[in-house]
């Protein structure tokens, strides 16, 4: 049978995103409000076609979320995908033992109250009030079925209704990139990035394509001001000598960390974050670059390719107030550092990759390897290609570097891999059944860990497979969609501490370092025809990133179209695009890196004003 093409690929894409804008715009006047209230996540999920349980809401609204914006809601519906009538029929014909197309109100409560996704009692309640499917105690779950499917497909069409109206809008690819306040307004506090738990497929998300879009925004002729930006760069050479070599600094005080980046489905990245403790005033070296890894014969490691940074910032008062004090922006091969003076108190170290490099894989697995095998006896092992992966991840999840697992470390792994954090009761199991040392998980308790879940499925490895994939990994055992990385800290005068804290995707403190970074040292042009738009664009050995500033007080969309650029790759995916920006605010627009780094490249950017 023959392959989606790209192009219906692309119009696949398109036709979620217009229908993510339809659902929203039913509650708000723009995609540029913020999702304030459960309820209001509620409403504009059930409006998207979705029916969420409770629990389902506090999965995303947990009590450190503030606001959720317009991506966030993307990012939901593409996990929470809508319920199919077979699926429901299926459901409750598992509940009607008696296969009499009914299901009493004392079963149905009893189930959905204590299985699963458990509702409440007040939604089991609204669901057995319905007259029209509800008589003697009993639910018609087929009636109900139909009723909830026909919902659920007038929700959506109402929605796509009212957002044809505005047929301009209708046709306009919006950016993604969050935007930041010019007048110092506080961000919505950063929250932990929703996992799809352990026990659920993982489906692919097409990417966006790679070269130009199928059909550009409609009003970019209409066009009433632009500015143009050309930068010609040379091959890379990999080699800066402002950033001082570790070797030079081997007497300082030393502290390190490993983490990753992990691609999601829908190409968010989520990285560690870190805090860092200083004890008195020193000179600091910080370096960041891809963790090596040891890789199966012949197999490639693309993650070493991939870009990488860390912004440092110097936490004053509290968690939610930090200032930008430094940047990676010095190269050594693929080794990034910074060098300065840095007094005491905490610090937070947020890693960074701009997503060029770190995209969905297009790319066909003609063959799966094995994971287990059974033996002569038939006890199950593990294969050596599957031990080589498991160690590997062991090298990436040991983030101390000491060789053993620790509560916090393995937390990391459950919660990027099930959603879930393993407490000290189920800890202490842990440690009676599987080899530790000094209270902490050994490289073979590791393994053995995992031998035991192929045991406990009886040899069936799609568990193993769903952990496989969350972390990276594709069906033959390359990782290629994650990228570990290593921390060096390296004090004059004092011993630095580093502890990773979060798991998260981009933060509001992490954009606005990035606008705060390429508002300082990059180049600013104003708009020509139009000076209340405004035009930052920052270049580095390694990128070039631009920042769109809007200091009027109207929402201004901006056309963005690279194609006259050579030989790049942009983190979008797309070299024409539009994006919208807030009144007094700026967002990152792009960031750009060159296609092939042995290779002169060219960035030809222009930026228009659309009517």
């Amino acid at each position: 049978m023959a392959s989606e093409s790209p192009r219906a690929k692309k119009s696949e894409e398109e036709t979620f995103y217009v229908n993510c804008r339809a659902a929203y715009l039913t509650v708000f006047k723009s995609s540029l409000e913020n999702i304030k209230s459960k309820e209001q996540l509620c409403l504009v999920l059930q409006q998207a076609g979705r029916n969420p349980s409770q629990k389902t809401v506090n999965k995303y609204w947990t009590p450190q979320t503030t606001a959720l914006n317009f991506d966030d809601f993307c990012v939901i519906l593409k996990k929470e995908k809508p319920a199919t009538k077979p699926d429901l029929l299926q459901a409750f014909i598992k509940l009607d033992k008696n296969n009499e197309g009914t299901i009493l109100h004392t079963e149905l409560h009893k189930i959905l109250t204590t299985r699963g996704e458990k509702m409440t009692a007040d939604e089991v309640n609204a669901i057995t009030k319905l007259a029209d499917v509800n008589s003697g105690g009993k639910l018609d779950y087929k009636k109900f079925c139909n009723i909830y499917m026909a919902t659920n497909e007038q929700c959506c069409k109402t929605a796509l209704e009212k957002l044809e109206v505005d047929t301009r809008v209708l046709r306009q690819q919006f950016g993604s990139q969050v935007e930041i306040s010019t007048e110092g307004a506080t961000s919505p506090i950063s929250k932990p990035s929703p996992r799809t738990a352990r026990k659920t497929d993982h489906k692919a998300t097409p990417r966006r394509g790679e070269n130009r879009t199928s059909s550009r925004p409609s009003s970019a002729q209409g066009c009433k001001a632009s500015i143009s930006s050309t930068m010609s760069m040379g091959a890379s050479s990999n080699k800066n000598s402002k950033l001082i070599e570790p070797n030079t600094v081997k007497e300082w005080q030393c502290a390190q960390s490993k983490g990753c980046f992990y691609l999601e489905e829908d190409g968010t990245i989520i990285s560690h974050r870190y805090r860092m403790h200083l004890l008195q005033k020193s000179t600091v070296c910080i370096t960041i670059k891809p963790l090596s890894l040891s890789q199966l014969e012949g197999k490639p490691s693309p993650w070493l390719s991939v870009d990488t940074a860390l912004y440092v910032l110097k936490e004053n008062e509290s968690q939610e107030n930090l200032q930008l004090v430094g940047l990676t922006d010095q190269q050594n091969k693929e080794m990034y550092g910074w060098k300065g003076e840095l007094g005491s108190g905490f610090y937070w170290l947020l890693p960074f990759t701009t997503g060029c490099r770190l995209k969905k894989v297009k790319k066909q697995i003609t063959r799966e390897v094995k994971l287990v095998y059974r033996g002569e006896d038939g006890e199950l092992g593990l294969t050596k290609e599957f031990r080589t992966a498991l160690s590997n991840i062991f090298e990436v999840i040991d983030l101390d570097g000491n060789g053993l697992l620790s509560l916090d470390e393995y937390n990391f792994f459950e919660l990027r891999t099930s959603g879930e954090k393993c407490d000290e009761e189920a800890w202490a199991i842990c440690k009676e059944n599987f080899d530790t040392k000094k209270n902490e998980l050994t490289r073979q308790g590791f393994m053995d860990l995992n031998l035991m879940e192929a045991n406990d499925r009886e040899g069936d490895p799609s568990d193993l497979w769903v952990t496989l994939l969350s972390l990276g990994f594709n069906k033959a055992l390359e990782m290629t969609e994650a990228c570990p990385f290593v921390i060096d800290i390296y004090a004059e005068k004092c011993k630095p501490r580093i502890k990773p804290v979060h798991l998260e995707a981009n933060s509001g403190q992490l954009n606005r370092a990035i606008c705060k970074s390429v508002v300082n040292q990059g180049e600013a042009k104003v708009m020509d025809g139009c000076e209340s738009i405004i035009v930052h664009t920052y270049r580095s050995e390694a990128r070039i990133t631009s920042v769109i500033e809007n200091k009027s007080e109207n929402k201004m969309i901006i056309h963005v179209n690279n194609e006259q650029s050579k030989n790049c790759i942009n983190n979008r995916g797309l070299n024409i695009f539009a994006v919208e920006v807030a009144p007094k605010s700026m967002m990152v627009c792009q960031h750009v890196m060159p296609l092939n780094e042995q290779e002169e490249w060219i960035y030809n950017c222009t930026h228009s004003l659309l009517l």
